[in-house]
């Protein structure tokens, strides 16, 4: 009996496994492609406040949530900030639903996240298909499209 208790813990791995421990495959896959971390914020210089922005990402894909091209993403956008186990205590701007986040404090999963659900679909309900967001252009100005954190 404790052989099937403990088989069945590790295959839920985003609940049990602790995150430095993760493989790279298992760390992407905690991204429920949301998209929202692709939002351009602002940061006042004196306060260092973040202000958010509905313009997102010439590269994001807005059906699928993903970045058009995600191995190039540093070279096309040297201000794209990868999400690394180091520096996630520092990204408070990502959203609460954020499973990086979540699990970095030992929260749960949403029960609507892919890894819960075995599907991506569910997310298109409070990703970047939730706002109505502006793609990145050269004469976009982003603090035209304020909004509240997603």
């Amino acid at each position: 009996m404790e052989s099937v208790l403990m088989s069945k813990a590790t295959t839920k791995y985003w609940e049990d496994t602790p995150l430095e421990q993760l493989t790279p495959a298992q760390w992407e896959s905690l991204c429920d492609g949301c998209g929202l971390c692709c939002l351009h914020k602002l940061q006042d210089e004196d306060t260092e406040e973040i202000v958010y922005t509905r313009v997102v990402c010439k590269f994001s894909d807005l059906e699928t949530g993903q970045c058009g091209d995600y191995e190039n993403r540093s070279v096309n956008v040297p201000t794209c900030v990868p999400l690394t186990l180091e520096r996630i205590a520092e990204f408070d701007w990502l959203p609460e639903s954020c499973a990086y986040r979540l699990r970095y404090f030992n929260q749960p999963l949403p029960d609507w996240h892919p890894l819960n659900l075995g599907d991506h679909t569910q997310v298109k309900y409070h990703g970047l298909k939730s706002i109505n967001v502006v793609i990145e252009t050269a004469d976009i100005d982003a603090e035209d499209y304020l909004m509240d954190k997603p």
